[in-house]
């Protein structure tokens, strides 16, 4: 009789765990689901925290922004501006300067644009004679504009050599000047 109710307690025992084992399957798999989720929750934790703070001060980006915008439309041409346009523009410009420095303009030639970091850098080859006046009043003009005038060498020769320069008159210089103009890209 004790062998029969120890075999009827054995099935009873192994029925019940046999109930149980999913049970605990299913809470083991939800266990480390949970923590897995922990983890995650604490990777992104300092990403949100940084959203939030972005998110708070988005006026002053939008600002900010706003003010590197203009400061950029300052310094390029815009991108709704044909890279040929802006080359000629840019040319008449420079040809204008130096003209009313008192240089005497003999050659200016736009080159092709080439890329650079997200702008067209659009050159500009001029040749001028005058004196060291001029081209010095046409260096300080070139400094003010907007968009700026990059340039890229400068090139100063004495026609003749310093041996046939007369002390008596200012000697007139041939300058060639390498310019170049930044053109945003779309």
């Amino acid at each position: 009789m004790k062998i029969a109710l120890y075999r009827e307690s054995m099935v009873v025992g192994a029925s019940m765990v046999a109930m149980l084992l999913p049970f605990i399957v299913l809470g083991g798999y939800m266990a480390q689901k949970h923590q897995w989720a922990q983890e995650r929750l604490d990777e992104l934790r300092p990403r949100y925290a940084r959203l939030l703070g972005l998110e708070v001060q988005r006026a002053d980006i939008a600002a900010t922004l706003a003010r590197a915008d203009a400061a950029r439309a300052q310094y390029t041409y815009p991108a709704t501006q044909d890279a040929n346009q802006a080359g000629n523009s840019a040319q008449q410009r420079i040809r204008d300067i130096f003209t009313s420095a008192g240089l005497q303009v003999n050659s200016s030639q736009v080159l092709p644009p080439k890329d650079e970091k997200g702008f067209d850098r659009i050159p500009v080859v001029v040749r001028v004679e005058g004196e060291m006046l001029a081209v010095q009043s046409a260096l300080a003009v070139l400094s003010s504009q907007t968009p700026v005038i990059v340039i890229n060498d400068l090139d100063v020769q004495l026609p003749g050599g310093l041996a046939n320069a007369s002390p008596k008159f200012a000697p007139r210089l041939t300058v060639t000047f390498s310019l170049s103009v930044l053109r945003e890209r779309t």
